[in-house]
């Protein structure tokens, strides 16, 4: 778990430094961080099972946000070519910011669930490494 969490920390960094110049940076930077905290934290064993939850509900209520906003993502998959969405790294079109925003919440989930699962064998037993 340990380096699981040092590279989605690291990810999560990246990500959110990467959001300086995207339309809503207030909004993205924070949400990776709190990923990049949160594995940050758990690298040293410090899990925060509340932490992840809020995380985890946050990221499928606004994943669920995106998969049924008008010109999102269901317009993506419902009216568009799968290659249109990583052809260029200009995001032109609404459904492509919105696709690319909606797998970023999907992973930041997914790491999140993993660590609560974590959490949960940890204070299970909490003598084990």
């Amino acid at each position: 778990m340990k380096v699981f969490n040092i590279i989605f920390c690291f990810l999560f960094l990246i990500s959110a430094a990467l959001q300086y110049n995207d339309v809503d940076p207030y909004l993205w930077i924070p949400i990776y961080l709190y990923g990049a905290i949160l594995c940050y934290l758990a690298v040293g064993k410090r899990y925060l099972p509340t932490a992840y939850l809020i995380g985890i509900v946050f990221c499928l209520a606004y994943s669920a946000y995106f998969l049924f906003f008008r010109g999102g993502v269901t317009d993506w998959y419902q009216h568009h070519h799968t290659r249109e969405l990583v052809q260029q790294m200009q995001a032109d079109k609404p459904w492509i910011e919105e696709t690319r925003e909606l797998g970023g919440l999907l992973i930041l989930a997914v790491v999140l669930g993993i660590n609560w699962l974590a959490s949960a064998k940890q204070r299970k037993n909490p003598t084990a490494e």
